[in-house]
């Protein structure tokens, strides 16, 4: 039998109750919230599911799903690297596109960035010379 003092309810009882947790500094935030989904977004336009971009940064598809949801914070390192392999500008994971549907200014310097992006996201894919070519002589004739 034990003895000493009655103890308290545990964190696990605490939940099990209903009562929230106090937020700690390494809960994520609305601001991880808007990146994760920004990282989403930009997946979903390159068509590569959570598998290839895992795969391509050297994490689980489940621990990206969680960057994504928001549910994990992004380290420096991996917001890095997730900016370099979907080739976007590490500032643009901070924008909020739903400030922009509903009119707001917007806070990026260049209103083109993200689509020369997107571009040179899908040109550098092109793997045949003569693609590449034709896609060259096509940008060169939109451009003009």
């Amino acid at each position: 039998m034990r003895t000493g003092r009655a103890r308290g309810p545990t964190s696990n009882n605490r939940r099990s109750q209903g009562v929230r947790a106090k937020p700690t500094s390494r809960s994520p935030t609305e601001i991880d919230k808007l990146v994760g989904t920004n990282v989403r977004r930009v997946r979903l336009e390159r068509g590569l599911t959570l598998s290839d971009l895992g795969e391509q940064l050297g994490i689980s598809h489940q621990q990206l799903q969680k960057y994504e949801t928001g549910t994990n914070r992004l380290s420096a390192g991996m917001l890095c690297a997730l900016a370099e392999v979907l080739e976007v500008r590490i500032e643009s994971l901070f924008n909020d596109v739903s400030a922009k549907s509903r009119g707001q200014a917007d806070q990026t310097p260049d209103p083109f960035s993200d689509l020369h992006s997107e571009a040179a996201f899908w040109v550098k894919r092109i793997r045949s010379k003569a693609t590449l070519e034709l896609t060259v002589r096509i940008l060169k004739a939109l451009s003009s």
